[in-house]
């Protein structure tokens, strides 16, 4: 079956940064409904489209095809007061403690005794990076399961 608008399919993927370094453990997997439902890269997309269970590709895409250039006013520094005992480098929060929320995931980077540094960032921004991709599966969506994929896609 070839993948086509408003087929499943599966990929699997290996994700590398510009140097050829690998960023993940092993292999990954995903699945996602063809046809533009913003679950996946366009530009894989694009790749994809026509492709047949066993076909294998690597794509090179840039930051402004992936999680966007860094931004660097998305970098935050806040009280450590503000945050909970037990505190470590790579957990999250949805907002700077302290600050309206404005719909950011804020990685905490660094701490000091007094500071925490938080970066709204995703950990990829700013990396051009490289996919080696695998068709496993490909099938046909349900009329159910696209309705519930354009509900999500909508939301």
């Amino acid at each position: 079956m070839r993948i086509d608008e408003n087929t499943w399919v599966t990929v699997r993927y290996r994700l590398y940064d510009s140097q050829g370094e690998a960023l993940e453990e092993g292999e990954r997997e995903w699945t996602y409904l063809h046809g533009g439902y913003g679950a996946i890269f366009p530009k894989i997309e694009a790749a994809l489209a026509g492709r047949e269970r066993g076909h294998t590709t690597t794509l090179y895409l840039e930051p402004e095809d992936t999680f966007g250039d860094y931004d660097a006013s998305l970098l935050r520094i806040a009280p450590r007061e503000k945050f909970p005992a037990g505190l470590e480098a790579g957990m999250t929060f949805e907002c700077v403690p302290g600050e309206a929320p404005d719909g950011e995931l804020y990685t905490v980077t660094d701490l000091t005794d007094d500071a925490v540094v938080l970066d709204g960032n995703h950990p990829l921004a700013g990396m051009a990076l490289r996919f080696d991709l695998e068709v496993e599966d490909v099938r046909e969506a349900t009329e159910e399961e696209i309705a519930a994929e354009r509900e999500r896609a909508d939301s």
